[in-house]
């Protein structure tokens, strides 16, 4: 197998004069890094509208895209906002975090007026994307103007005639809400433009690009409302149970995702259409995509909707091979990576085999006693090929802050393990890294903080957490020439540079 490597870094954590990262000359310029430092891939995370607690993991849409990722540059470029109008908008003072308040107020402002102004009724692209993404696009933006009719609560709170979507309901709000209706579709018209612009780019550079897409969708999401017959929900459209993780060594009361569960049977019967269409849309954003919580197909962890915690939850039985080979059959052969973390049973391994997908392996676990998982299946000696190497993933701390926070015990054996008595503990990422790239996984992905050698004051995620999480994000210029090198010398060294 040929050996290759990428780096993770989300679309948000991109440095921009504007509060997030987009797709800006920035974004296009990181592609060039990728190149210069010798990678094949870029990692992102999912690229959808976020909601309650900004994590990109609860989204509205499981196929439309973060308006905040739009490039204000190229519409001052297209004439339809200008650089005063963009200068004087205040999306906070910080270069590395993100102030998600401050966005919403002041960067829809300004699509609006790009709205207003570009005569897109008029433009036969938009009409004709209009055309070709009906299928998710009308129930999305009539969902998101809805949305802010009735002040930004859950379509589960709404009027009852909506909330059902009676034929009725949904004319009425149709003709009321016509243009702010089609607001939502021009955003989504600006985004698909702009990121297949960018993707194309990274791809004439011999980048491939990866992307994330939970195996659940939000409960307060267009899919949900427009769908309700996909998902376990009672005659009302409430939750009967909800999606989580049991209580493991780093959370006694498990995870309580609050996302609603699939009723497999119903999607068995249909043959797993929804499902197909998803993935086959994944592929016009992505080139390979990365399904997290990989387990769920095999057996996913079942919450009843009123509990407060994960506790009472329990096993029920997922879909497992059947659906992918839906998949297959459908969609040809696909590149995927199989988010198989956690807690891992033989069903579970037996499902990614079967699959043929490469599974993940993250360092951290392989020396951390808090994970509940079989820490000799993270130690590089044991991997196979086929699979991906993480130092850490978004949810993860980095690998320097991490290298800290375990026991001394475990950091004595991680450097037993490395044969490595002697780097200072503040340059322990290094050899953590080299070991990565090093190993026999086909496929190695280091986040950018771990290069960097960064503490877990840029994390991007602590789990079950809200408030301080999905805001980190790269100053300008912090990426420098040396960084690029180092980066380019080890993927030469361990045979992962992509000659192309």
């Amino acid at each position: 197998m040929k050996r290759e490597s990428g780096i993770l870094l989300p679309i948000f954590s991109l440095p921009s004069p504007y509060g997030i990262g987009c797709f800006s000359k920035e974004a296009y310029e990181f592609v060039d890094q990728l190149k210069e430092a010798g990678q094949s891939y870029w990692q992102i995370l999912p690229l959808g509208p976020t909601s309650y607690g900004d994590s990109p993991y609860q989204s509205f849409s499981t196929f439309a895209g973060n308006p905040y990722f739009i490039s204000l540059d190229e519409l001052v470029e297209e004439g339809v906002l200008t650089r005063e109008e963009c200068d004087a908008a205040n999306f906070g003072r910080s270069r590395s975090t993100i102030d998600y308040a401050k966005l919403y107020k002041n960067r829809y402002p300004l699509l609006r007026k790009a709205y207003e102004r570009s005569r897109v009724w008029e433009n036969e692209d938009f009409l004709q994307f209009r055309r070709e993404n009906g299928w998710w696009l009308r129930d999305y933006a009539l969902f998101v103007a809805v949305k802010d009719r009735f002040g930004g609560k859950a379509w589960t709170e709404w009027a009852e005639d909506i909330r059902l979507r009676w034929n009725n309901a949904m004319e009425y709000y149709q003709k009321e809400l016509y243009y702010e209706i089609e607001f939502h579709e021009y955003l989504q018209y600006l985004f698909l433009r702009q990121w297949e612009k960018l993707k194309a780019y990274a791809n004439s550079q011999g980048i491939r690009i990866i992307g994330d897409i939970p195996i659940y969708v939000a409960m307060d999401s267009a899919d949900t409302w427009a769908n309700p017959e996909l998902f376990q929900l009672d005659q009302d459209n409430r939750p009967l149970a909800v999606a989580g993780c049991p209580p493991d060594g780093f959370s006694a009361t498990g995870q309580l995702w609050g996302n609603p569960l699939y009723r497999w049977d119903y999607h068995r019967q249909q043959g797993y259409s929804w499902w197909i269409r998803r993935l086959a849309y994944c592929y016009k954003l992505y080139d390979v995509v990365r399904i997290d919580h990989f387990r769920g197909f095999d057996q996913y962890f079942s919450i009843p909707a009123d509990a407060e915690t994960a506790i009472g939850g329990h096993w029920e039985q997922g879909p497992g091979i059947d659906l992918f080979h839906a998949v297959s059959r459908a969609l040809g052969q696909k590149d995927i990576i199989a988010e198989d973390l956690g807690y891992v049973t033989d069903s579970v391994r037996k499902l990614v085999r079967d699959s043929g997908y490469p599974g993940m392996k993250v360092l951290e676990f392989a020396f951390d006693s808090r994970d509940s998982g079989c820490a000799s299946d993270y130690l590089p000696h044991n991997y196979p090929e086929n699979c991906v190497v993480y130092t850490g993933t978004h949810d993860n701390e980095t690998i320097q802050g991490w290298f800290h926070s375990i026991h001394p015990d475990e950091r004595k054996m991680a450097r037993e393990y490395l044969c490595n008595p002697d780097t200072p503990d503040e340059n322990m990422y290094l050899p953590f890294i080299s070991l990565a790239m090093r190993s026999k996984a086909r496929m190695c992905i280091i986040p950018i903080q771990d290069y960097m050698g960064l503490d877990n004051r840029s994390r991007i995620n602590v789990p079950s957490t809200v408030g301080t999480n999905w805001r980190w994000r790269l100053a300008p210029g912090q990426i420098k020439p040396e960084l690029l090198k180092r980066i380019s010398g080890m993927t030469l060294r361990y045979g992962r540079f992509n000659w192309q």
